[in-house]
């Protein structure tokens, strides 16, 4: 179980941070991606941290804005979001998988719930 916490409402230009906690799952031992899905619009991978040396990789949209990153002895990941724009207006969500980072959601086989963010011009 993931449970995803964090989201709300922020001025463009401002910072969220995501937060990720595991139950029943060690997130040490898998690769954590967080993806994101805007109204009528397809679910969109933004990060996500490996197993394997813990490296990170990023969305184009949100390089060099977002950083991911993972806390073993809390089992959580976060995601922090600076300079904040109306298209990362979103569902976000936090999913584990095994193996390295994908793209694809059906590489990832445990989801979070979603929390909302919402970024006003």
């Amino acid at each position: 179980q993931l449970q995803a916490s964090g989201g709300g409402l922020v001025q463009a230009g401002g910072s969220l941070r995501l937060s990720c906690v595991a139950s029943g799952r060690t997130v040490s031992r898998y690769a954590m991606g967080w993806f994101r899905q805007a109204p009528g619009k397809e679910r969109e991978w933004v990060s996500c941290t490996s197993s394997v040396h813990g490296s990170t990789s990023y969305g184009d949209s949100v390089k060099g804005r977002f950083t991911v990153s993972k806390d073993n002895a809390q089992n959580a990941v976060y995601l922090q979001m600076n300079n904040l724009k109306s298209d990362d207006t979103a569902v976000y969500y936090c999913a584990a998988g095994s193996g390295s980072c994908s793209v694809w959601p059906d590489r990832y086989r445990y989801w979070g719930q979603g929390t909302l963010v919402t970024v006003s011009s």
